[in-house]
């Protein structure tokens, strides 16, 4: 079943209580997917640095000494500050190829969540308010996020299982479906040099928008190519260091409400994830339109650009 929320702000006075309303938004959802939480911060960005999240299920084994190690390894300065089973490593920029290398090498159990200049993934198996508590989400701030709690169907109940999933640099996906052809696009992308960590479905749709995108797709056009190369059924929900995206298949049996304010833009898949929003009452609220594109950026005008398939 799944719950997904997401949260773009339009008003920078809003950005500290990213963490906080993203964190209600989601444990609203429980119900729909209690097995599994994650949660998408797109926060500061450092300068001259990057950052990647990193995950380990034993913190206290892999983690002590992992940031001199990886200096050493990459030649470069790496720090490190740990929250729970997570830590962010910050890291040299445009160096997060050599460092998933190096980290492989050094403790091929620590799982890689995230990579970008901006994101971070923090998620695990429980409730969204366990793992909201766990990582002090809610202290979070930023400019926007998506958050996902998951009902299990087809693989295990793991962390690497949950969503959001992250396959290119400050992008991630969420998705509340069920995708047929997601074999043999596995096969496709990883021939296209596409990294892929899991089984899991949703992994394939996020991967195939980073593909598009490094073959010169926006984020809208990456949407608006999935309808046709994706086959099942699907909403999907999709960040970048910039923008915010939404896309359901043709059919739309999924659930699925939208609000806008001049504050912000918010994605429930039930509009009672939405009702404490501030500002909520004066909402433009809609079902998104199937086959249609939804897709909001910091660089441009922050409306939708609507286009039906």
């Amino acid at each position: 079943m799944c719950g997904i929320v997401g949260l773009f702000l339009k008003d920078k006075s809003l950005e500290p209580q990213l963490g906080e309303l993203l964190t209600a938004m989601l444990i609203t959802m429980t119900d729909r997917g209690p097995d599994s939480a994650g949660i998408a911060i797109y926060g500061d960005e450092w300068k001259g640095r990057s950052k990647m999240t990193v995950q380990a299920a034993d913190p206290d084994a892999a983690f002590p000494g992992l940031d001199q190690a990886l200096s050493n390894a990459i030649g470069g300065k790496v720090k490190m500050s740990v929250k729970s089973t997570h830590a962010i490593l910050d890291i040299p920029a445009r160096s997060t190829a050599q460092v998933r290398t190096a980290l492989h090498n050094i403790n091929p159990n620590i799982r890689l969540m995230s990579r970008g200049d901006t994101l971070e993934i923090y998620k695990e198996v429980g409730l969204p308010k366990d793992v909201a508590e766990r990582f002090d989400i809610s202290k979070m701030s930023g400019t926007h996020g998506i958050g996902h709690t998951r009902m299990a169907t087809e693989s295990a109940v793991t962390t690497m299982g949950a969503h959001p999933f992250n396959t290119g640099d400050d992008q991630c996906l969420v998705h509340n479906g069920s995708l047929s052809n997601h074999n043999s696009l596995r096969r496709k992308l990883r021939r296209e040099g596409i990294h892929i960590e899991t089984e899991n479905d949703t992994e394939v749709g996020a991967a195939y928008l980073t593909w598009q995108m490094q073959n010169g797709a926006t984020l809208g056009e990456a949407l608006e190519s999935s309808l046709d190369d994706l086959d099942g059924f699907f909403t999907f929900v999709v960040g970048t260091k910039d923008g915010f995206g939404v896309v359901r298949d043709p059919i739309a049996c999924k659930p699925a409400v939208m609000a806008e304010t001049d504050q912000y833009v918010a994605f429930g898949s039930e509009y009672r994830a939405l009702v404490d929003l501030p500002g909520i009452e004066d909402a433009r609220v809609w079902e998104p339109e199937p086959a249609t594109v939804y897709f909001w950026s910091h660089n441009a005008a922050p409306t939708s650009n609507e286009k039906a398939a």
